[in-house]
Order: C-alpha cells, then structure tokens, then sequence
C-alpha cells in the first residue's frame, strides 16, 4: 500500500514539473521572434540547412516540427514528410529520394522522419533485409559527409519517450475522436516491439552519430519543456543576427475617386 501511495505521489510531482500553459506560451513566443530573425538571417546571407527529426512513436515530432514553424514562412522553412516509396522509386538507390528535397540557398528544410527510416522501422518491421540495413548504416555517415560538404548546415534530432507516457498517448489516441487520425495500423504493430526499436536505435547511434553530423537526443515526456529545448538548440547551432530594425509607416490610402461599390448580391459566410 505504501508502495502505490509513494508511486502516486511521485507521479504527482511529475506533472506538477511539467511546464504550465501560461510559462510555456510565454517562452515560445520569445524563441518564435528568434526564429523570425534567423529566417531573416538565412534569407539575407544565403544559408542551407537541413534539420532532421526521428524518433519514437508519439514522441512528439509533428508538435515540435508545428511550433518550430507556426510563426515562419513556408518558403523558407520547408517540411518535408514523404510518403511511402513507389514502385519506380523502390528500384533507386536508396537514399535517392531524399536528395531532391535538400535545401538550396535561403533555405531550412525540415525531414519528418528521413532517410534513417531504413535504420528504424523499415529495419525492425521487415520492409528491408538486415543487409540492407547494414549497408544504408555504413553508407549513410558519407552522404552525410557530402551533404556538409557542400555547406549545409545538417542537425538531427531524436525524440525519446518513456515506455508508460508511449502508452498514455495511444491511448488517448485511440479514445480522442481528434487523435484518431494519428493512430495507424503499424503504430499498433510496432508498440509491441519496443527493445527491436531500442536496438535498432541503439545501432543507428553507434553506426552514425559522428563529427561532422552527430545526433541530438531530447527527452519529450513533458512535450511542452522539449519543444523549448529543441528550439532553443537549433538556435544555438545556427549562427545568425539580428537584423537592424527599420521604421515602417504605413503609406497614405488613395482616395476613392469615383468608385463606387456595386450591388452584387454577394454570398457572405455568416
């Protein structure tokens, strides 16, 4: 009985540290005006980068990928989130598909979810060979390298969740008529394969978390903290200023002369 209690109590205080609406709405409104100026700053001198995002079912990369760009231009930050591959797209090299959407000057491009599918579920699902997923691990690290070469500007970022908050958020998909959309038939078969993800992730860290493209890990239980903290890390890792802020007036309106609003019968929308 003490056991439970203490368990309650410490659950208690788990939530009572998870960030408050108000606190959070508050920072994310600072780091989307740090955002705006490192649109500006990218635009300006012409800078490539490419963020990836991976992780765990539910760990929360479309909250993270929504915040990152809610107050951003879609032409420059640009989401990338690929379907699966085609019949004609299967017989390609692998990694080819991805290439395309690489950022050009002036650009961020963000991948929801990447190439390191190959790595994660297509590995533990069965959708490749264990030698193909060996082969995308040695092979991945030097396109990699090739892709910083050219002077982008790579992060990688993987959300991990806890194996109870995973299965608090199924749920709550699965009881949420607004969530159902979230819940698909392989998030069902692939909640009951947690330690075939962990390895694989595991083997992924091991075979491409290197110098030149290392990966970030974010603890997402509280989503709201790892929003803050992914932001504020792509902020750190992107070098860019401030721009001189200048005067903006308003012009003077132009007077009617002479127009006059005609009586079309106009379907309003109540």
């Amino acid at each position: 009985m003490a056991r439970k209690k203490a368990k309650k109590r410490s659950g208690a205080n788990a939530d009572a540290a998870r960030l408050g609406r108000k606190e959070y709405e508050a920072k994310m409104a600072k780091l989307h005006e740090e955002l705006v100026h490192l649109q500006q700053h990218v635009q300006r001198e012409g800078l490539k980068v490419c963020i990836v995002f991976e992780g765990r079912d539910t760990a929360g990369k479309g909250g993270t990928i929504k915040a990152l760009t809610e107050r951003v231009s879609p032409r420059v930050f640009r989401v990338v989130a690929l379907p699966a591959p085609t019949e004609r797209e299967k017989s390609q090299m692998y990694i080819q598909r991805y290439l395309p959407h690489l950022p050009a000057a002036g650009e961020i491009v963000i991948f929801d979810r990447s190439w390191y599918n190959r790595a994660g579920v297509e590995r533990v699902m069965g959708f490749c060979s264990e030698e193909q997923a060996r082969d995308f691990l040695k092979i991945a690290p030097l396109v990699e390298k090739a892709i910083v070469n050219s002077g982008v500007i790579l992060l990688k970022y993987w959300l991990e969740v806890s194996p109870g908050e995973q299965t608090r958020r199924l749920e709550s998909r699965i009881e949420d008529p607004r969530k159902t959309w979230k819940l698909t038939p392989m998030d069902l078969r692939s909640y009951s394969r947690w330690y075939d993800y962990s390895r694989a992730r595991d083997d992924m860290f091991d075979k491409s978390d290197t110098a030149w493209a290392p990966w970030y890990v974010a603890m997402s239980d509280d989503k709201k903290r790892a929003r803050l903290n992914i932001i504020k890390h792509i902020l750190s890792k992107v070098p860019y200023k401030k721009p001189k802020a200048e005067k903006i007036k308003l012009p003077k309106r132009q007077k009617a002369g002479g127009y006059v609003a005609p009586s079309y019968p106009y379907k309003y929308v109540p």
